[in-house]
């Protein structure tokens, strides 16, 4: 058998970190068993539906790089690639109406002519009685008279599925193992709505049917759900697929996640500056393990061994800082030339000119600090800044010429007129700048680490940044020289 798996969202909103590890242990476990990825695009909650958010679906897959082998052309969403198209629910309805339909004729399923306002009132009450808020199943046992009726007078109706009244139903998990649900705990739950759009219980199990769905493999979530699926198969007489719930995924104070944990879009992650294959390698761990030890792998070992009996039960965390710690063990195995093509939107982004020479120069020497590629606009974007540095005049000082803006001058005017004889020399490197530079911290009677502060926001507008003396070398004595004397005027003396 030639598995087949689908990954269905619903364009509803942006794609989450369950999301997007849904799709891909769906992805993993097609490409290891050599079957096919589909996606089915679930829009028949018509109320719910938010415009571009299909054309977001196509975008996060792709960047994460879960190319499907069956569902809408990414390039125009309104036509099909694969065999049993359309992809999309809302292209499909007719298939739903006329599976209710077969439902109704053989027995397993009714119109329900009940009112909002009925539903409402019946719901109350049970609430007032403490009793699980439920169809009472008013229309389960009206007489065909009795629908014959409604249906003269065009009432609206919904279909509901006739659950069994008594007795269980039960099913096999993959990864928790045998589940049994009590059939009086289910109600008769509503198929297809008054629009003529199903509900997503006979959507999802009328197209993995017709689409010849292998395994469901879906979040947790779905495990009370899915009686309600297998109930469905036994009443159409179709063969039922492979289930496998996934693991829930919690925040790491172990409640479920939520953005105060850092839970956010997919594509937030790619704006913040996230590896693909970084996020691949992460939300793969999340609920599957290689071993007890292993946490860096690449897209092909997963590929190699993901099998569902690696899948866990147990939930999975997401711990955010785990995710950056892993993002800067990606960055640092880039090579310069490839960090560089990474870095560089993220810098014009900021509105910053990138030479690429340039940045060639400047990747060497933030590789080993950033940890996300964002980060790469704060630690090198002073590299590309054209003209003066924008910093306050406190944050020169620091706390060691706060009180002594003179002597602060005075060192600044000396490494200049240093660093101006060594410019006319033509030799302008990390080694020889430092051997200028460091003696003169003694002459000045200052500490090195003083000295190399002041020059350090003279030169880069900040902080923190990278080695000084290399910074320099890459800026060249002529921008050097430029932003020391800058920083001598914007100390408030006249040069």
């Amino acid at each position: 058998m030639s598995v087949r798996v689908r990954f269905p969202p619903s364009p509803t909103g942006e794609m989450h970190v369950g999301n997007l590890r849904s799709a891909l242990f769906n992805w993993l476990f097609a490409r290891h068993e050599g079957g096919a990825f589909i996606l089915r695009i679930e829009d028949t909650d018509q109320t719910r539906y938010m415009e571009g958010a299909t054309e977001v679906i196509f975008e996060a897959l792709q960047w994460l790089g879960l190319h499907w082998d069956e569902g809408p052309d990414p390039s125009d969403a309104t036509k099909d690639i694969g065999p049993f198209g359309p992809y999309t629910q809302s292209r499909r309805l007719e298939h739903y109406q006329r599976a209710a339909q077969q439902l109704i004729d053989t027995g397993h399923a009714y119109r329900c002519y009940c009112s909002p306002e009925r539903l409402d009132q019946v719901r109350a009450d049970l609430q007032a009685r403490k009793l699980p808020p439920r169809y009472d199943r008013y229309c389960r046992n009206l007489s065909e008279d009795e629908r014959r009726a409604a249906d003269a007078r065009h009432e609206p109706s919904v279909v509901r599925f006739k659950t069994p009244l008594d007795g269980q139903t039960g099913f096999h998990d993959y990864v928790r193992g045998d589940l049994v649900f009590d059939n009086e705990t289910l109600d008769d739950f509503v198929i297809l709505k008054s629009d003529g759009f199903p509900v997503y219980h006979l959507a999802s199990i009328v197209d993995d049917h017709l689409m010849e769905v292998t395994h469901v493999m879906r979040g947790d979530e779905w495990v009370s759900s899915t009686p309600r699926h297998v109930l469905l198969y036994d009443a159409f007489g179709w063969q039922k697929p492979v289930f496998a719930h996934l693991p829930m995924i919690l925040g790491p104070d172990r409640s479920k996640l939520s953005k105060r944990h850092g839970d956010t879009s997919v594509l937030e992650f790619r704006k913040r500056g996230y590896l693909p294959e970084a996020l691949f390698n992460y939300l793969g761990l999340l609920g599957w393990s290689l071993d007890d030890h292993t946490e860096i792998i690449d897209r092909e070992t997963f590929v190699k061994h993901f099998t569902l009996d690696r899948i866990l039960a147990s939930p999975a965390i997401f711990n955010f800082d785990k995710l950056t710690w892993m993002n800067g063990i990606y960055i640092r195995n880039l090579s310069l030339g490839e960090l560089a093509d990474r870095v560089t939107p993220f810098l014009e982004e900021a509105g910053l000119t990138v030479d690429r020479n340039l940045l060639l120069q400047a990747v060497p020497l933030i590789q080993e600090r950033i940890h996300t590629l964002a980060e790469a606009v704060e630690m090198a974007g002073f590299f590309f800044v054209q003209g003066p540095l924008d910093y306050p005049g406190e944050e020169l000082l620091g706390k060691k010429f706060a009180g002594a803006p003179d002597q602060a001058e005075a060192a600044l005017r000396a490494v200049f007129a240093r660093l101006h004889l060594l410019s006319l020399t033509g030799t302008w490197d990390e080694t020889v700048l430092e051997e200028t530079v460091r003696p003169l911290a003694e002459e000045l009677g200052l500490k090195a680490g003083d000295l190399f502060s002041l020059i350090r926001v003279a030169i880069t507008g900040r902080t923190a940044a990278p080695p000084l003396f290399q910074s320099m070398a890459v800026l060249g004595s002529g921008r050097t020289l430029e932003r020391l004397r800058a920083a001598v005027e914007k100390i408030g003396t006249k040069s």
